[in-house]
């Protein structure tokens, strides 16, 4: 599913998050965010619009789970052409594009859902810690492709410390924010991680 996502930035209040699943795909249902809608997409406009202190696009990315159980606004907003509902909040200061590797926590009641049988992509942290890969993007590597992540470690710029592995899951993973709170990380072509905090999943793969 290619997706994006406005966050609405309200300083120090954090940011709410607007997420384009199921929307826009009129003439492609995996697309949510098409180029034809994309090419007049102003982030100033939107701006203006709602009346933020500012405005930023999450790049558009591909979902790599299987299924999700999210609840979402009800309200479907209009953002410059492009529509979207809210899906989350984001802390202060922890927006897309920032430092790779450092981890920010996300509000969201969200129950991601990867199959048994299937790859998923990992990164291991010097406390000991697995992130696993959410999305992926091409926004900063235009070549990017799915087949590409299996050995997408060999091309990162790890810090010292961390790791990356692909690896065949033995049983569905089942991935759930610890009382609503979130801990995400993207390294440094975009990709997001979510944490496989204890508390937050059935099983560390």
């Amino acid at each position: 599913m290619h997706y994006c996502e406005i966050f609405l930035m309200c300083g120090d209040a954090g940011s709410g998050v607007y997420n384009t699943t199921d929307l826009n795909n009129e003439k492609n249902p995996k697309d949510t965010c098409p180029d034809s809608i994309m090419v007049n997409f102003s982030t100033e406009a939107v701006k203006k619009q709602y009346d933020v202190p500012g405005v930023s696009l999450n790049p558009p990315r591909y979902f790599l789970l299987d299924s999700v159980d999210i609840p979402t606004g009800t309200k479907v907003r209009d953002f410059s052409g492009l529509k979207a509902r809210w899906m989350a909040n984001l802390q202060a200061g922890a927006i897309s594009g920032g430092q790779p590797y450092i981890p920010a926590t996300i509000e969201r009641k969200s129950t991601w859902f990867f199959e048994k049988n299937k790859p998923v992509f990992i990164l291991d942290d010097p406390e000991g810690t697995s992130w696993v890969m959410k999305s992926y993007t091409d926004f900063v590597d235009k070549n990017l492709k799915y087949e590409n992540l299996e050995t997408l470690g060999e091309r990162l710029k790890l810090p010292s410390g961390w790791s990356y592995r692909a690896r065949v899951l033995d049983e569905d993973l089942i991935l759930r924010p610890f009382k609503g709170i979130a801990r995400i990380v993207q390294d440094e072509l975009q990709n997001t991680y979510d944490a496989l905090d204890e508390g937050t999943c059935n099983y560390q793969p």
